[in-house]
């Protein structure tokens, strides 16, 4: 019985107002400009209204997206981005030459591979992200300065409800997902009342920078014997091979190469659900400006790897990589040298810490990455298909990052705090 009344009570706050006043928007133009700053601001970069105009402009063409500005008396308390994305069944399914994961779509794959291997290449879905699928961490909900999530939760809820019934001029959107929440995160729990139910993925992997580091060799005199020595072995080993290691001040003389090498990472991948442009990194560098760096790796005049990094209020953001794999078959160690650039800027930019993602978990951690959950909550707009759908989720996989300590005992100790 008291089952059944949860039931019902739930099904009940569902279907009622939440008592939030809404304002949607189908292009970040569209939006009030100074109700959406007022709370953009205390949160991700990628709630910028300039960094969504270049996704916008710049972004994956299967992408369309969408906004809503939530509000308590006339005042902004929350925003949401949302996106709206297309999903079959044969792209999720993970191809045999596939080694590397994307951490922006990977998880979607897990997410609905369960319905995927129940209906096979028939699966088509629409799937109502709210989210970045160009980013990884809670860049889709942004709270007012001073707000208590626990409170607003439920009108976040509903305006992914009403987000998604609009959309049925369109066709129906099947899954709605708010992508990669933590444990941590005040308030969210609530998201249960409304059908939503968490999956965990792979941990974001986090380096925390100590305070005493002012520059990349500081972090390299933190590193015991055996990993400084690695360090200098790659050092050594691209040096031998003629790279050299570089900032790339401008990226639009270079996009072609970029876009390129960033593609030979991607093809990689074992699900392929959104390509960024040509144009994309150039333009988010041209309004990131200082926030904003990239690496290369060149051999002669070419460039074989890049990496780039952004810094997003106390964290930097190791974010897209690229790099040519047949230069990597080689021996040559780019991806662990570039991993090691994004240190360094996290360094420059002085912030507290340095995200990396979900993917290549090892390396990370060598780096002394830990890992922090990350989950995202599904539900179907189907009462039956969603609680099957939760029964599926108990058996996805994830994995687990192994513990690593690169760092001299006094070290480790200051920066873990053990």
């Amino acid at each position: 019985m008291k089952r059944l009344a949860s039931l019902n009570r739930r099904y009940r706050e569902r279907h009622s107002p939440s008592g939030f006043g809404f304002s949607f928007a189908d292009r970040i133009e569209y939006v009030n400009p100074t109700h959406w700053d007022a709370v953009a601001r205390v949160n991700s970069f990628f709630l910028r209204r300039d960094v969504l105009r270049v996704i916008e402009q710049h972004g994956p063409d299967n992408v369309v997206p969408r906004y809503a500005t939530i509000y308590r008396d006339d005042q902004p308390v929350a925003v949401v981005v949302a996106q709206l994305l297309n999903i079959s069944g044969e792209r999720l399914h993970r191809s045999r030459e596939a080694r590397t994961e994307d951490p922006r779509t990977g998880l979607l794959r897990r997410v609905l591979a369960p319905a995927a291997r129940a209906v096979g290449d028939r699966l088509r879905e629409r799937m109502l992200v709210a989210g970045n699928l160009l980013s990884w961490g809670f860049d889709g909900v942004g709270f007012a300065d001073g707000e208590n999530p626990a409170t607003v939760w439920p009108g976040v809820a509903e305006g992914i409800y009403r987000i998604r019934r609009a959309e049925k001029l369109s066709g129906d959107l099947d899954f709605a997902m708010v992508k990669d929440l933590n444990p941590a995160q005040h308030g969210v729990d609530i998201l249960h009342r409304y059908s939503y139910r968490p999956l965990e993925t792979e941990p974001n992997m986090v380096l925390t920078i100590d305070p005493s580091w002012r520059t990349y060799d500081d972090y390299l005199g933190a590193l015991d014997t055996k990993y400084r020595r690695k360090v200098k072995d790659i050092t050594k080993k691209l040096a031998s091979a003629g790279c050299i290691v570089e900032r790339l001040s401008g990226l639009d003389a270079d996009a072609s190469r970029l876009h390129a090498l960033y593609l030979a990472v991607q093809k990689n991948a074992s699900v392929r659900l959104i390509t960024v442009r040509e144009s994309y990194l150039p333009a988010l560098a041209a309004i990131a400006q200082h926030d904003f760096r990239c690496t290369i790796i060149r051999r002669g005049s070419q460039i074989i790897g890049f990496v780039t990094s952004i810094k997003d209020r106390d964290t930097a953001v190791g974010y897209y990589i690229g790099f040519d794999r047949t230069a990597a078959a080689e021996g040559l160690p780019i991806y662990l040298r570039l991993l090691h650039a994004t240190v360094e800027d996290a360094i420059a930019f002085r912030t507290r810490r340095l995200s990396l993602g979900r993917t290549a978990l090892e390396p990370k951690a060598g780096l002394g990455a830990r890992p922090e959950p990350m989950s995202v909550w599904v539900r179907h707009r189907i009462a039956p298909v969603n609680w099957l759908f939760r029964e599926l989720l108990g058996a996805v996989p994830h994995h687990e990052a192994p513990e690593r300590n690169p760092f001299k005992a006094a070290e480790a100790k200051a920066i873990v705090g053990d």
